[in-house]
């Protein structure tokens, strides 16, 4: 993994990272952390299971778009803010920040966050009753995705998030694939009973290559360097595809990448990031950023320093975060900023920012308002930026 700008400057990362408590992830959970979230969720999630029982799996092989350059197993999207220029209608697109184009093909990123939704769900209901119907039916999903000649994806994003007149492709797309996370999080409770070890292994292999993909290729690299919430993004990712096929190499790297580069490049000493709150969407995307750093942190827990609690020298980190967004996650009124161009109105939902950094950082009046919130948005427009859907799988 090549770490690009002042990264590993002579190994100078190495002394932010010691000294710390080192838990392996299959350590056993903490009762009470477990507990709460299972308490809050147990019938939210059972419900959810039951309904997700009957559909079968579909995949990207369902749904073809004359518009891809792709094949039959090649995801392909759209970049959302391009539109035609009406001075030239048949051009190249041009940007309209924050305005999603509704005549995109979006089929692809459907199809994935119906996965992203119902594979987690179903594994919460088997690690909440042990029947081996949700976890089978997790394991179809699995299978259908990254194993099965026919249906599987290609483990790469070569023409995602293209633009019209401009590019196939854009690194900017690897962002559409944070709807795997969950769903390589969730694979890892899955036992032999519910996904023989031979399609485990495939599934491991599929997320394997799209982990090396994400850290060689052009798209990949560039994605990595971003300096907005897809860096973030990226690095959850690569931590929890790196988690799913043991690859503790790859998640050291992003432990020391974390306190070197992305708490300093994003977050504001006031627990703001200014990156996010310059865009046409500064409310949800400041929401969105701290939601996935906070996944990230705690992806990461389990071997060095806790990342959760750890901060710079100036006191930034997940706790400073959390307290300059709880009073806006508690009264959308009282947000001091523009208000986001679209879809204000369906936020806030439930942040499992609030629950980690409430856990980690000792603050019950994170977790009691993350219990009020929404868990299950509506929105498509929201479900695209809500990635961690079923927390019990995280505590």
């Amino acid at each position: 993994m090549r770490l690009n700008r002042r990264q590993f400057c002579a190994g100078a990362g190495t002394t932010l990272l010691t000294a710390a408590q080192d838990r392996s992830w299959a350590a056993p959970l903490q009762p009470s952390t477990y507990d709460l979230v299972a308490r809050t969720d147990r019938t939210r999630i059972l419900q959810a299971a039951k309904q997700y029982l009957s559909p079968a799996p579909v995949t990207i092989t369902s749904f073809r778009s004359p518009k891809s350059p792709g094949g039959p197993h090649d995801f392909f999207s759209q970049a959302d803010y391009f539109w035609p220029n009406p001075k030239d209608p048949n051009g190249p697109y041009i940007n309209r920040d924050g305005q999603s184009n509704p005549e995109n093909f979006n089929d692809h990123r459907k199809v994935m966050v119906d996965l992203s939704i119902r594979m987690p769900a179903l594994t919460a209901a088997w690690l909440l009753t042990k029947d081996p119907k949700y976890g089978k039916r997790a394991g179809d999903h699995l299978r259908a995705w990254f194993v099965t000649p026919e249906t599987r994806m290609n483990p790469n994003l070569e023409f995602s998030q293209g633009v019209h007149g401009v590019s196939t492709g854009r690194n900017f797309g690897i962002i559409d694939t944070l709807h795997l996370v969950e769903v390589a999080r969730a694979a890892s409770f899955l036992s032999p009973a519910a996904l023989s070890t031979l399609d485990m292994q495939g599934v491991q292999q599929w997320f394997r290559e799209y982990l090396t993909w994400m850290k060689t290729s052009q798209k990949g690299q560039a994605e990595r360097d971003t300096l907005n919430n897809h860096a973030t993004c990226w690095a959850l990712q690569s931590s929890e595809y790196a988690r799913l096929i043991g690859d503790e190499q790859t998640r050291d790297e992003i432990r020391q990448w974390f306190a070197k580069t992305l708490l300093p490049d994003q977050l504001g000493k006031d627990g703001s990031f200014p990156k996010e709150l310059t865009r046409t969407k500064p409310y949800s995307y400041s929401i969105f950023n701290f939601d996935v750093m906070a996944g990230l942190a705690q992806s990461l827990k389990g071997h060095g320093t806790d990342l959760t609690t750890f901060a710079l020298p100036d006191g930034r980190g997940l706790c400073k975060a959390a307290e300059f967004l709880y009073p806006y996650l508690k009264d959308k009124a009282s947000w001091p900023y523009a208000k986001d161009v679209e879809h204000f109105a369906s936020l806030p939902v439930r942040s499992p920012g609030l629950l980690f950094a409430g856990i980690a950082c000792q603050r019950q009046q994170y977790i009691d308002l993350w219990k009020t919130l929404n868990p299950d948005p509506t929105d498509r427009e929201i479900i695209r930026n809500y990635p961690i859907r079923q927390p019990l799988l995280w505590v």
